[in-house]
């Protein structure tokens, strides 16, 4: 009990965004996107903005959606130059039919209804166009040799991201939070049902990510 106290202070005091070790899968599936001629992105809970900012890289239009007014607001200034950028007030399902080339959902999925989103997204997103989830799941008793994987590498990955220590979490990571409740195989049975030919990964870091390209 001591050990997990202390590595939950020093993980406090070197504080990264799991989301970050996926950064590099988000953006090769809005390269591939782009790539079909894909114009729209959108960021479905996108925080204070971090991964708007590496689409807007890649697509002229791109869309952010945060429920948090707080960090909404930190998203919207920090992008209230941009004229490719906007962040929304709207909750997601208010989006037109086949809108976007990409929907992205990084740790926002669980907490919306599973089912009813995905139906959302599969409607609001283009032919061609990608579904793409970096998730959080219920851990499940066959987790356990990956969690304890994450538990061993997170304060190492925490230094080499954050070398100097924090007094409280960055602003990104301040948002609130929810716990999962459905695990990835109820997950994975409902996202087959609903994006048949969906490929799904249970990954490091207590998330799991999942794809789909709707059919041309």
């Amino acid at each position: 009990m001591r050990l997990l106290t202390a590595l939950n202070d020093f993980n406090a005091a070197h504080p990264w965004s799991h989301n970050d070790a996926f950064v590099g899968f988000v953006l090769k599936h809005a390269r591939a996107a782009r790539r079909r001629g894909g114009t729209a992105a959108v960021d479905v809970g996108c925080g204070t903005g971090n991964m708007v900012e590496r689409l807007a890289g890649v697509f002229p239009m791109v869309i952010g959606i945060e429920p948090d007014a707080e960090t909404r607001a930190i998203a919207a200034r920090r992008f209230r130059d941009s004229t490719t950028v906007r962040i929304a007030q709207h909750r997601f399902g208010e989006e037109s039919h086949q809108q976007y080339d990409l929907i992205l959902f990084v740790a926002s999925l669980h907490h919306m209804p599973l089912g009813a989103s995905l139906r959302r997204a599969r409607s609001a997103l283009r032919p061609g166009g990608r579904i793409v989830i970096v998730g959080v799941a219920k851990e499940a008793p066959g987790d356990s040799l990956r969690s304890l994987t994450s538990l061993v590498l997170n304060p190492v990955v925490g230094v080499m991201r954050h070398p100097a220590r924090a007094t409280r979490p960055p602003a990104h990571m301040r948002a609130p939070t929810a716990e999962a409740t459905d695990s990835f195989d109820d997950i994975r049975t409902v996202a087959s049902e609903v994006l048949p030919g969906v490929r799904m990964r249970r990954r490091l870091f207590w998330r799991y990510t999942a794809s789909w390209v709707s059919p041309a």
